[in-house]
């Protein structure tokens, strides 16, 4: 028989939920989660739970409901940063997330330990695994914006929630040292390879504004936020200072205290999607 062209079934090409279908955890029943924003960084150290707590604290402010995975696993500082500490109330149907005094919903490995300074010395399925079951087994009730505050880097974590939920699109947390462009690219090609939208990058760290004449200084060298925005098509979300006031408020258990202007745009673009 001839070769003919039309013979050929032409398949379209798969949806990014169609190819990770099988990887797909269901929500615990007693939750009904709107939208889930990833927050990332290549690299550790950067103040990615910081920027998650500020966006989460300032959507709050706007009205919404809204909750904090908490998907570093071995190294969690959400609980603390949001005053919250304690264990998680459970039933036979799964457990509840704590609620910070302005409300935003937070779960974390902080909040299932015997004490605070326990160490989690798991390997990395039993690591994904929990992450899993932050979302399968607890009951989140109704959220407008779930923010999972992801570990540095791009291994198994990340791989299990960008697989396993229905994330709907990324920032990147960066800071000011040269090598931010590899960390960023990092993120990017990740991003890319499991289909994941960029929402945008926050750049922390950005300059300490001297306190007597308001001059700002690069303490971690000029900032390439701008420069690497533009290389490589990303939106530059917001650039945060280094604020005494801030690292009080942490410490104490208040950041949902800070003000938080330099997030508003980060703010705007999480709502747009």
């Amino acid at each position: 028989m001839p070769f003919n062209p039309d013979n050929i079934k032409h398949t379209a090409p798969k949806t990014r939920e169609e190819k990770f279908a099988e990887f797909r955890e269901e929500m615990n029943a007693a939750s009904d989660i709107k939208h889930v924003i990833g927050v990332v960084s290549g690299k550790g150290g950067v103040g990615k739970s910081t920027v998650t707590s500020m966006m989460a604290s300032s959507m709050a402010k706007k009205g919404y409901k809204v909750g904090i995975l908490d998907a570093d696993i071995t190294g969690p500082s959400i609980p603390k940063m949001f005053g919250v500490h304690g264990s998680l109330v459970a039933d036979e149907d799964g457990a509840y997330p704590a609620e910070a005094p302005n409300g935003v919903k937070i779960v974390s490995m902080n909040l299932l330990l015997d004490t605070e300074d326990t160490p989690v010395i798991w390997r990395g399925p039993v690591i994904a695994g929990a992450v899993k079951q932050f979302w399968t087994d607890i009951k989140w009730g109704e959220i407008d914006y779930l923010f999972v505050d992801m570990p540095p880097g791009t291994g198994d974590v990340p791989l299990t929630v960008f697989q396993s939920l229905p994330v709907d699109g990324i920032v990147i947390v960066t800071s000011p040292q040269d090598l931010v462009k590899m960390v960023v690219k990092k993120a990017l090609n990740m991003a890319e390879s499991m289909e994941v939208p960029v929402i945008g990058m926050v750049e922390n760290y950005s300059y300490l504004a001297c306190p007597d004449c308001g001059k700002k200084i690069t303490v971690f060298g000029e900032s390439h936020a701008e420069e690497v925005a533009e290389e490589y098509k990303v939106a530059l979300l917001g650039k945060l200072p280094l604020n005494p006031e801030y690292a009080s408020l942490m410490d104490a258990g208040r950041i949902y205290e800070i003000k938080g202007s330099e997030v508003d745009n980060a703010v705007e673009a999480i709502e747009k999607i």
